[in-house]
């Protein structure tokens, strides 16, 4: 299962023992890292991007929830990576993006207090123990959250009630007075520049999802064949 993963530790060389976790996690096939960031709390509530994985096609993936969750918990310092890497809609603050619920993005705030450290991963496991052991034996508190869809059918829904409304004003204008017309007119101009912002950001998320599915499929494929190659 896919999923969203933010470790929280007390100090940056934690953070970077958990990192070498993941990446020995992934190496012995307990889980697929697509990727992953070091963020730092400051002591003034700014946030920095200490490490991330830019290299090779899993940076691709910062374009989409990894770099969205960076965004949400980093603030500017987040923003300003995920902005670099190709963010989905231009913005990180977007939780569309993210795939994950509102009430994960407070639970991880709560503890990643100032002069705190997560290592925020977007990973692959079937079981949570080989991480979770891994990670509290060296002090770190462990969130995960599952990625979901639903949010892109909510904003499906969003784009056809905003159709709707539109048509409805549409007919309105048709029999309205040429003084109501104008009124009408302004109305129908900005509905459908909503329609038209919306349609293109449902567009950009549907080919980042897209790449991000790619990207995750050449991943998996390069693991099984260096299996492969050391059994053979």
């Amino acid at each position: 299962m896919d999923r969203m993963l933010v470790v929280v530790f007390d100090n940056e060389s934690k953070a970077y023992e958990g990192k070498n976790v993941l990446q020995q996690l992934d190496s012995e096939g307990s889980i697929s890292v697509y990727g992953y960031a070091v963020l730092a709390k400051n002591a003034d509530g700014t946030a920095t991007v200490k490490q991330g994985d830019d290299v090779g096609p899993i940076g691709t993936l910062l374009g989409t929830s990894l770099g969205s969750l960076i965004g949400v918990l980093g603030g500017p310092a987040g923003m300003a990576v995920g902005a670099a890497a190709g963010m989905a809609g231009g913005s990180a603050l977007d939780l569309t993006n993210i795939g994950v619920g509102s009430d994960f993005i407070d639970d991880v705030r709560k503890v990643l207090s100032p002069k705190k450290v997560a290592l925020i991963a977007e990973i692959e496991e079937d079981w949570t123990t080989p991480v979770d052991t891994r990670m509290e034996a060296i002090g770190g508190t462990v969130f995960r959250r599952a990625l979901s869809e639903v949010r892109q059918t909510v904003n499906e829904e969003d784009i056809t009630a905003m159709k709707a409304d539109l048509a409805q004003m549409k007919a309105e204008h048709a029999k309205a007075q040429a003084g109501r017309k104008a009124k009408l007119q302004d109305k129908i101009n900005q509905l459908d520049s909503k329609i038209q912002a919306q349609l293109q950001r449902a567009k950009e998320r549907r080919e980042a999802a897209q790449r991000q599915a790619q990207e995750k499929v050449k991943i998996l494929k390069a693991k099984a064949e260096a299996v492969q190659a050391k059994a053979s």
